[in-house]
């Protein structure tokens, strides 16, 4: 073993700068220069030699990384892969999904067109009014992360809208859970929709300060609609109708020209969040096409008069109801059409169901006397008589399987065929048409040929809503004790609007005009359609109906007429008057009267028609003449005066009404 001493091992020291080189290229203090080899000291003696030094080799990195390569690249390949399910595949369902959630599309509603008279008074206008909507998904849980939204919304729209608070939570919380769209309230006004939004904005700020507080209104919307208005009130009710809950015509004129009014519906369609439009995210609108203006051919001066006439009568005779009709002779317009009772088209829920249509021309009924106009044309025109034919009237006439009176016994009358009409004979109407044929068969054809040319049994050509054609049998079929009552107007019915056109057509000399409630409309372009003009037809010859008028004079001039309650001073007035059995619509069976009036004036340059009939009167008389009469008076007078129709200043005919044996 050496005795020299181990090798110390050296650990190397901080290197020093290198110091300047001397010459010779040796560098000072006898350190090595730059690029030279250090010098090694030799080991001391006695050391060991200190051993080589161990090398440390790292793993290769190359499959780690290869791992996270591979990881990164099934990651990215998921998200293209979804990336592209998204906008590829499903981008369709996906932008549907947005659209549903962001969109809402709200029906413009149209503006119903208005309805005017003849000289353009306003008789029915619309209003401004909202339609309350809701989108129940909106109310959800999972919308508003609480469970009872719909009984807080609806406790708050109950009382704004009238409406029952279980009702609106039903709406609310409808069965179909993808119902997006429910009614809760139609045509409202536009301070109600007004103080839901004062309620819906001040929850929508409340909850953007405390986010624990929820707009349970947010899906509360409104759809702009409109709410139809009477100024007149219930002037013209039975002609006008009125609108339904839905928005569309329940009757008269609103419900038979519903489509002319209505107009076009649009739909505007934009981003919404919270219940409030986005203004920046965009909109489409289609506008909406507002109906047309309806203008009708009555007149709201003559209208009013004749409907408190006859309003007036009907409550102080205690009647069931009453109407009465002003015709244009010339046009067939039709002036005026009153019923009473009536209604306030504004206030349905207080009306009375059974005086909500138009009974003037929905009501049919036995005409009474009134009718025997026709006989008499029907007679005059077929040549069976004269004016002044002698009828020779016994107190009763045996025929068939009865016997007949007229309205009063009296002892046998000597009346010419125009005494007939003026005393309203019903024997005498017998026997004068009982000349008609050789047989009575034959003259029941005749009549009932007449009466068909007069629009009894067929539709006047309104075509109004509920419009009755009347009810008239064949002549073959007529009984024994109907082929001679409905010569004097019984046993066979028609409606008001019938029997004032049949006094129509003899004022305008004997052709029957079909009568028109209808001017024209004006669409929204401001272009003005007439209605199409009414068809004509010849009934009688303009002799046969000059004749009647005479004759008619004479039922209002004589002294022993019927209609004397008609007379107009400075007017030839022509008139009839009619009391007939009235059958009772319960029962089926005759009970109380129809007691009516019908004619026109001037007599001799026919102007206007007038026709009254009052059901079942209780109170007082209960005769044509005298509770009807008055009212053709009252209204023919004003129509008149209105239309300022000057008195013709000739004299009456003064046909002869007896005739001495």
């Amino acid at each position: 073993m050496s005795d020299r001493e181990p090798p110390r091992r050296r650990v190397p020291g901080p290197v020093k700068p290198p110091g300047p080189r001397k010459a010779g290229g040796v560098s000072g203090a006898g350190r090595p220069g730059p690029g030279a080899r250090p010098v090694r000291r030799p080991p001391r003696a006695g050391r060991p030699k200190p051993p080589a030094p161990h090398t440390i080799r790292l793993g290769s990195p190359r499959p780690r990384l290869r791992m996270m390569s591979l990881a990164l690249t099934l990651v990215l390949t998921a998200f293209v892969v979804r990336l592209l399910q998204v906008q590829g595949v499903e981008a369709s369902a996906y932008t549907a999904k947005a659209e549903q959630n962001r969109y809402v599309v709200h029906t413009l509603a149209a503006e119903r067109g208005g309805i005017t008279d003849r000289n353009g008074v306003a008789l029915a206008i619309s209003e401004d009014a909202y339609d309350i909507t809701a989108d129940p998904t909106m109310f959800t849980r999972k919308q508003l992360k609480i469970g009872d939204g719909p009984e807080q919304a609806a406790a708050l729209l109950a009382p704004i809208l009238g409406q029952d608070q279980a009702d609106l939570v039903r709406k609310l919380r409808p069965a179909n859970k993808n119902l997006r769209y429910v009614k809760l309230a139609s045509r409202q006004t536009p301070e109600v929709w007004n103080q839901i939004k004062d309620i819906r904005s001040a929850l929508t700020d409340k909850a953007a300060e405390d986010h624990s507080t929820v707009n349970v209104l947010a899906g509360v919307f409104s759809d702009p609609s409109s709410k139809r208005v009477y100024p007149n009130g219930d002037l013209a009710a039975g002609i006008l109708g009125w609108v339904n809950a839905d928005g569309k015509g329940g009757g008269g004129v609103e419900q038979q020209l519903n489509e002319a009014l209505t107009g076009k519906d649009g739909k505007v369609r934009y981003a919404q969040s919270g219940g409030r439009q986005i203004p920046t995210a965009g909109s489409t609108e289609t506008p909406a096409v507002p109906g047309a203006d309806v203008e009708l051919t009555i007149d709201r001066d003559i209208q009013w008069a004749a409907q408190n006439a006859i309003t007036e009568q009907v409550k102080k005779s205690g009647a069931d109801r009453g109407y009465v009709i002003v015709q244009d002779t010339r046009t067939g317009e039709i002036l005026a059409m009153a019923n009473a009772p009536g209604f306030d088209p504004n206030d349905l829920a207080k009306a009375d169901g059974a005086a909500m249509g138009n009974a003037a021309v929905q009501d049919v009924y036995e005409p009474g006397s009134t009718a025997k106009i026709m006989s008499m044309a029907a007679i005059l025109e077929e040549n069976a008589a004269t004016p002044l034919t002698h009828v020779v009237v016994p107190n009763r006439l045996h025929r068939g399987d009865r016997l007949f009176s007229d309205d009063m016994d009296h002892p046998t009358w000597y009346l010419t065929l125009n005494g007939v009409l003026a005393r309203s004979s019903n024997i005498g109407t017998i026997l004068a048409t009982g000349q008609l044929g050789r047989t009575q068969p034959q003259a029941n054809k005749v009549l009932y040929s007449y009466l068909r040319k007069f629009g009894i049994g067929g539709a006047t050509g309104l075509g109004f809503p509920g419009e009755t054609k009347g009810i008239l049998a064949p002549a073959g079929t007529w009984s024994t004790s109907q082929q001679y009552t409905i010569p004097f107007g019984q046993g066979f019915s028609l409606s008001a609007m019938q029997a004032a056109s049949v006094y129509s057509t003899i004022a305008n000399g004997g052709v029957r005009v079909q009568p028109t409630l209808v001017r024209g409309e004006k669409g929204a372009d401001g272009r003005f359609t007439p209605a199409q003009k009414p068809k004509k037809s010849r009934v009688i010859s303009e002799k046969t109906a000059k004749t009647l008028a005479r004759m008619l004079e004479s039922v209002v001039d004589d002294e022993h007429g019927t209609g004397i309650r008609a007379r107009i001073p400075g007017y030839r007035v022509a008139g009839k008057t009619g009391t007939a059995n009235r059958v009772d619509p319960a029962t089926g069976r005759y009970r109380g009267y129809t007691s009516s009036f019908a004619g026109f004036a001037p007599a001799d340059n026919p102007r206007i028609t007038v026709y009254c009939a009052i059901q079942n009167a209780t109170k007082g008389s209960y005769f044509g003449g005298q509770i009807c009469g008055p009212i053709y008076k009252q209204v023919m007078e004003f129509a008149l005066k209105t239309l300022q129709v000057p008195p013709t200043g000739a004299k009456p005919a003064n046909l002869p009404v007896d005739f001495k044996p």
